[in-house]
Parts: structure tokens; sequence; C-alpha cells
């Protein structure tokens, strides 16, 4: 199902608000062959830059780019620590030892649901028509993964209310099934919101082996009946994992996009693959055409690179960020041969009978 999608390939694009260098920056994506760029709307985006967000998303536009709008870091990690907690310190999320995680939400927050309403409104404000769900997860304890969240009082009443006993200080089979149900009431209600505005929604998933913080590729099905979420994906990152570990970055990134493409195409929805190109040391620049054709030969039709220009801006940034967008861009040229090579065959075999 996949392969008869049309290919789209693109970049996320953060760490500059500036209209002028936008501009440059969506020329050189476009010609360079992509069709997409993923936008933040932080909350610093959102208070300080809504302006000159809709003015970038329309400098997008005018380059060809379709773009999406990330919901970066609004509840946390991913991305930044929540400025929502300072105005509602109740809604802070808490692990089962009573820890308060200083920088997630709870997303069973009455309040933090609202506010992210909000935010939707402010995604229509600056001209988005896609929102980038972003990782969603919950965490387990660093260091020790059978404590977890989240378990705050509102979270230990819903629990009671469905289970009948309190929630156990050691994560259990219902604990994860109550993680999972968290996450999908979640998502069902926030894409009710933005999809009554004429808006798609896309999800990106972690690809933990056991989806042990929340939504993975094996839990991947647990939000994918969704009627309001039209495109799933995942992010097979292989630079943090031991080369020992996972074989190669072709059979790493193979693996993963499969899984996740035929679970959409189960479904019935879109699908997105990630491919990293942040925290690229110098000399393994050359893995990021590796994984780019394993996302396309596992049947990946939307194909986008963490980030543009190898997330120089930040901290994370590529060791070599001019050589590191050489090779995305020779990744995403390769890719692009390759699909022309495919459906020209296909019109032969048609022609030829």
């Amino acid at each position: 199902m996949s392969a008869n999608r049309p290919l789209v390939l693109g970049a996320a694009y953060h760490g500059n608000r500036m209209p002028s260098h936008a501009r440059e920056d969506m020329r050189d994506m476009m010609r360079n062959g992509m069709d997409l760029v993923v936008h933040m709307l932080s909350h610093t985006d959102w208070d300080r830059h809504r302006k000159k967000m809709k003015e970038i998303v329309a400098i997008s536009t005018d380059a060809g780019l379709e773009s999406w709008i990330d919901n970066w870091g609004l509840g946390g990690p991913p991305g930044d620590k929540s400025h929502f907690l300072a105005y509602h310190p109740e809604a802070h999320q808490y692990y089962s030892n009573g820890e308060m995680d200083p920088v997630r939400a709870c997303l069973n927050s009455e309040a933090f649901r609202s506010w992210m309403r909000e935010w939707i409104d402010a995604v229509e404000f600056i001209g988005g028509r896609t929102l980038f769900w972003d990782e969603p997860h919950l965490p387990l304890k660093r260091g020790d993964d059978r404590v977890y969240a989240c378990a705050c009082p509102r979270c230990r009443e819903l629990f009671r209310a469905k289970y009948g006993y309190d929630m156990p200080p050691a994560i259990n089979d219902d604990v994860r099934a109550f993680r999972l149900d968290t996450i999908r009431d979640y998502f069902t209600r926030m894409t009710a919101c933005s999809a009554a505005k004429g808006m798609k929604n896309v999800v990106c998933v972690m690809p933990g082996e056991n989806g042990q913080n929340g939504i993975g590729i094996s839990t991947l099905n647990s939000v994918c009946g969704i009627d309001t979420l039209d495109n799933i994906g995942s992010d097979p990152y292989w630079l943090g994992y031991p080369p020992e570990r996972i074989g190669s970055p072709y059979e790493f990134v193979y693996t993963r996009s499969k899984q996740t493409i035929d679970i959409a195409n189960h479904y019935g929805k879109d699908h997105n693959i990630w491919i990293q190109t942040y925290s690229t040391p110098r000399g393994r620049e050359e893995e990021i055409v590796e994984a780019a054709a394993a996302a396309y030969d596992a049947g990946a039709r939307t194909i986008i690179a963490w980030g543009y220009y190898g997330s120089e801006s930040n901290d994370y940034a590529a060791q070599n960020p001019e050589k590191t967008w050489t090779a995305t861009c020779a990744a995403f040229r390769r890719v692009r041969e390759m699909e022309r090579d495919r459906v020209l065959e296909e019109r032969r075999a048609r022609v030829r009978g």
C-alpha cells in the first residue's frame, strides 16, 4: 500500500525565527528536492514569535513546502521543559515513589488539555494545517524502570476507579494498560479538536523494543484506531546504540521502519519515518545515505530528517553540520532517483504488457 503513495521528503527546522534567513533555508530545502518542513511551535514561539511563525509558514508555502507544526516541549520532553507548569504546578507528573517530575505535565490534567486546545488555536493562526504530535510517552524512573509516571493524585483516582485498588509502587500489567489508555484518551480528545478545524494529525513514536515509556512500535496499535489520527510513524535513530546491538544502520532502520509501516497499512493510515542527522559524529555522515535507503526499501514514502543542516543551531548538532547536510541531501536525491526508477519501471511494464 505504501508504495502507491507519492514520495515526500523533508526536514525539521528550528533554532531560527528570522524570516530573512528562513526564506533562504526554505529555498535551500526546495532546491534539494524536499517537499515538507516540520516547524516547532514551542511555548516560547507561541508567546514571543507567533506572528513571525505565521510569516515563516507562509514563506515555506511560497517555497513549495508543506508545513507540519510540532508540539515541541509543551508538556515536557521531548523538547523543552514544560512552561505550562509555572501556571499550573498542580499538573506536574508524579512518579509512583512519590517524587515529582519537575518538567512534565500530566496528560490527564484537564487544565493541560484545555491549554493544549488553545495551542491548537495558535497553530491555526499561524497557518498550520497539519499537527505533528512528537513522541508521546510517559516516563519510567531513570535507573529503576519499576518506578513509573504518572501517579499524581488525579491519575491515582482514575486508576482506583477503573481497577478497584490503589496504584502499586512498582509497575504491573494494569499500570501498563492504564498508561496506554491515558495516552489514547489524550490523543483522542486532542486530535478531535484539531480535526474539527479541518487539520490533519500526525504522530511519531520512539522505536523502543517494548514500548516501556508508553507508546513504542510494539504498542503503536493502541492509538492507531483513533479515527482523527491520519498518519503514524517512528524515528529509528541508530546513533545512540552500540554497533553490536543494531547490526548496521541499514538493518536497524529497515526493521523498525517496516514494523511501523506494516502497522500503518493495517489500519489504513499514512506513515512517516525519520532519519537521524543530529549528533552525527565526524566520519559517520555516510550512514545517513544508508539509513535513508533502508527506510525507502522498507516501504517508507514519507521520509524526514531531524534536522535541517545537521541541527546546527542546537547543542546536539552534528559535529560537521555542513558535511552532514551534504550527506542528507545526497541521501534524499538517491531516494528520489530510486522512486523515479520504480515508477518508470512500473509504467514500462504496463505499456509492454
